[in-house]
This record gives C-alpha cells, structure tokens and sequence, in this order.
C-alpha cells in the first residue's frame, strides 16, 4: 500500500512519530511518500513529494499536527477523495482523533482493510479574486469580516435570490457541520454531526438580538454582499487561505461537488471526541 506524510514539525513528538512512521513503512513493506516541506529534516533517501502531487502517488495520507495541519491535508487532496488519517500532536485536536500511541494498530488495521471511511462536504466559494486561491474549498468554514479594522460591517445575506438579512456585525461565518465545532460553535452555532450536509450561518458579534444562526440546505446558494465603505473587507478560508473584498463584490458560496474523506475506527466517534475534548455534558458538579 502507498502512504503519504503530511506533518507539522513544530508540534511536540512529531519528530519521534514521524521517525516511527518511516521505519513501520520500511518493516511493513509499505511505500511512503513524505511531503517535500519535510525535506533537511529527515534522511534524503526517502521519497519525496511536493503536495500537488500525492493525489497521483499515494491510497492513504497521513496527516500529523493539530486540525490546521488536516486542513491543509484536505487542500491537498482536493478532489481526489484520498482517505485522510488524522495524527493528533499534542493540541485540542477535533479533526485528528487519534494519538501518536494509537497510530501503530491504526496503520496494521488500514492495511488490513479493517477501517471506515467517513465522508465529509465541503463548501466552495466564488467572488471576484478568488481565482488567484489554489483551492477555493473550505471543509470547516468560510469566514467574511472586517480584517484588522474592529468596527462593525453591514454582511447582506440572500440565499437563492431571496434577500434573507442584513447583519451588523463584526462579520459572518459559513460552516459546515464539520466546521460546526469550531469558530461557528464559538460564535454561538450549533454543533452537528460531520456526516450531515448543510450550511450554517452564524453572526460574529451582532448588533441586533434578533438575528441568530441559522442553517440552509446543502442545495442552496448563499450569496453575501458587504457594505463597508470605505474600508475593505476580507474573505478567509479555513482559517488559512485569505483574500480582499471590496463593496462592489459579490461572495457565492455552495456546496462543493466533492467530499473530503476521513478514515475513522469505532473507538474515537464523533460522541467521544464531544464529551472527551469538549467536556460535553460535563457540569462543574460532577455526574
């Protein structure tokens, strides 16, 4: 089976898991293909890979880091579908269930084909500039607010056509029920489960009381205008990918034509991971 190996390397114990990883794939007679960004660190004899590339060379990625690290392991991907195993170095952790102690079975189960794969939607955004964005797919969420600038902007909402609202707020979060647990879960959104398909809309700071988050079909389209002159606004992608706005532009956003794949064991469900890194259900009392 061929692997590749997305990793952060700041993260504690990365060096040591990456190190593990290398020499099971030697043992086990599996290829390893290692993302290029890694290159210096570790021996030069190991295949080498520029990220655009894995999607030709490899059945499973590897991703180890915090859930930016499988962010950009999705970017990666792209529409491929390659499965994604996420590693979990030492942060909070959402996206990457499982633990550096957990990765040894979690590889033998992978070869052996004892394994889930869970399908996760993706948003895909549309304005004027974004076609200077790589990869203009968010599979957490797409952000649209005022930058550095702390003022308030006025976020126009219209989905399908139909004008919904106008917010006042610090600005406007598109999530998907993956990203549902993330910035929009602290923006007073609801969490859903990762394999629903829908949007969610939530305001940062609004002005008014009457306006909470709200979800949409996967089938609508949402389009968002910004009234902020003479400032400008500003779109950004998975926390990562971030591109101006100014008035006279028009944000589409709707679902992608493609799902991001997650490999997922019956050990580390989406409940667990609530109630263990989240403390869902936990009161300050006790059971």
């Amino acid at each position: 089976m061929k692997f590749g190996l997305i990793a952060n390397v700041k993260r504690q114990g990365a060096e040591e898991a990456i190190k593990f990883f290398i020499d099971w794939s030697a043992k086990s007679g599996n290829e390893l293909f290692v993302c290029d960004h890694l290159k210096g660190k570790f021996d030069d004899s190991l295949n080498y890979c520029a990220r655009k590339d894995f999607v030709h060379k490899v059945d499973i990625l590897v991703s180890m880091g915090g859930d930016g690290t499988m962010l950009s392991s999705a970017r990666a991907v792209g529409s491929a579908g390659t499965p994604i195993l996420g590693i979990n170095l030492g942060s909070l952790g959402f996206l990457t269930q499982l633990t550096p102690q957990q990765l040894l079975p979690a590889l033998d189960s992978i070869v052996q084909k004892e394994f889930s794969v869970e399908r996760r939607m993706l948003l895909k955004v549309e304005a004027n500039g974004i076609e200077t964005v790589e990869s203009p797919y968010a599979l957490n969420d797409i952000v649209i607010d005022n930058g550095p600038i702390s003022r308030l902007i006025d976020i126009r909402l219209a989905v399908n056509e139909e004008e919904i609202v106008t917010y006042k707020a610090d600005g406007l979060i598109i999530s998907t029920p993956t990203g549902s647990t993330a910035y929009s879960l602290a923006a007073g959104g609801p969490i859903m489960h990762p394999k629903m398909e829908a949007m969610i809309a939530s305001p940062i700071s609004s002005f008014s009381l009457n306006t909470r988050p709200m979800i949409f079909s996967p089938d609508d389209t949402l389009e968002i205008s910004v009234e902020n002159e003479p400032h400008q606004a500003q779109i950004t992608i998975d926390g990562q990918v971030t591109l101006p706005i100014k008035n006279s532009y028009k944000v589409t956003i709707k679902k992608a034509d493609f799902h991001t794949q997650f490999i997922i064991f019956p050990e580390s469900s989406f409940y667990q991971v609530l109630r263990n890194k989240l403390h869902w259900g936990y009161t300050p009392y006790g059971k």
